[in-house]
């Protein structure tokens, strides 16, 4: 040894340098907190944002999900590995007194779509049967401590309660809470959200859509008549003909007099006054945030039957799938993991290897034919139990040995 002590290291780089200066005020050790909340929920209620965030939300909180064995262990060499996965997941379906698995969890995925800030706390029960509860945490409430060294026995977390005194800040271990970051990067403690990208474009698009809506249902008429060096007993006659002969009537107006009138044209009252292409545009940059085609925001200009299929896959690959496992490997890793310590097992959504059933199906047959995979294997990749002791075993054509 060179005086090292064996399976110790220390990280000689610095953690979150930039802290000091773009979001401290030069104290070191100051924990940090995540911006611009309250406007982020505020356009989170809108229209557009909000049919972008659901569109990505219900999609993954309405998954198929499993509990199972790890890859790399086998779940006959696993102790417990029936009455562990069985608890786990009787826990998730029912992670406390009122939260099913989907309620739960969309709570977590608003906040990681909104702000990147999806946050779990996690607590141990002692029960073996019910090993954890869980509960959803504001994520905006939830302050980093920038210079957390790894310690498991130092907080790494803290909540902003709004009171004052010792109960102002909650300390949280790092194997208490499961905090969820969409879009890490190494200059800051959070994660970037998609409505936090889509926020400016957002902003402009109510503007416009108010000034749209406000302008539509101006009920001023769009043009005037000028009428030059007449009298004001002339001009009052003439608003009387035309309101009792004309105004409603169909009637073509007929006029003389020494100069022909001229039209005076009020501004709006037209498409292009209703700036509709700048809106169609700003709908294409919120989609562009929310990682969508924008059909799923309801500009359908360039679709037809030919790309509609494609484009919804492209948006399950491109803004679905990514943070769904992204959550799956945060239970994995935080719950079972750090907080259980049950690392030979993992959470998994079904949904995400492929999309099409009869695709899946058959993919799985022509493995099953090849020897590849054996029958437990493909009900175990389908969600099911196991068949039967020894029945798993399959020979080249499928048929159970």
């Amino acid at each position: 040894m060179t005086g090292v002590e064996a399976g110790v290291t220390e990280r000689k780089t610095t953690m979150l340098p930039s802290i000091l200066t773009a979001y401290g005020s030069g104290r070191a050790g100051q924990t940090l907190v995540k911006p611009t909340a309250a406007n982020l929920r505020r356009f989170a209620e809108t229209p557009v944002a909000r049919r972008a965030i659901n569109a990505v939300k219900d999609k993954i909180a309405c998954m198929d999900w499993q509990v199972k064995v790890r890859r790399g262990f086998i779940e006959s060499e696993v102790p417990f590995a029936t009455e562990r996965l069985k608890a786990l997941r009787m826990a998730l379906h029912e992670p406390n007194a009122g939260d099913s698995f989907r309620t739960l969890f969309e709570q977590v995925l608003e906040d990681v779509l909104v702000g990147g800030f999806g946050a779990v706390e996690m607590e141990l029960t002692g029960d073996p049967e019910h090993p954890f509860r869980l509960w959803a945490v504001d994520g905006a409430t939830i302050q980093v401590d920038g210079t957390w060294d790894g310690d498991a026995a130092t907080p790494r977390y803290g909540q902003a309660t709004g009171r004052v005194g010792k109960d102002a800040v909650v300390p949280l271990l790092d194997e208490e809470l499961m905090y969820v970051r969409l879009n890490p990067r190494t200059h800051t403690a959070f994660g970037l959200g998609r409505l936090e990208v889509a926020f400016e474009t957002v902003n402009q698009f109510l503007g416009a859509n108010r000034y749209a809506g406000k302008l539509a249902s101006n009920s001023v008429v769009q043009y005037a008549l000028w009428l030059n060096q007449t009298t004001p007993e002339q001009h009052e006659r003439l608003i009387h003909w035309w309101q009792d002969e004309i105004e409603g009537t169909g009637k073509v107006p007929i006029l003389s007099c020494e100069q022909k009138p001229e039209v005076l044209r009020f501004a709006g009252g037209t498409d292009a006054d209703l700036h509709l292409q700048w809106q169609e545009f700003l709908l294409r940059m919120i989609a562009n945030a929310f990682e969508l085609p924008p059909m799923m925001l309801g500009v359908s200009q360039d679709l037809n039957k030919a790309n509609a299929a494609e484009m919804a896959d492209e948006a399950f690959q491109s803004a679905v799938v990514p943070v769904a496992k992204l959550l799956a490997e945060h239970i994995t890793r935080d719950l079972f993991g750090k907080r259980l310590g049950w690392r030979e097992f993992e959470f998994v959504f079904n949904d995400l290897e492929a999309r099409d059933p009869m695709e899946e199906l058959s993919v799985q047959t022509e493995l099953l034919k090849a020897g590849v995979l054996t029958v437990d294997e493909v009900r175990a990749m389908r969600g099911l139990a196991p068949v039967g002791q020894g029945v798993g075993d399959a020979d080249p054509e499928g048929v159970p040995a």
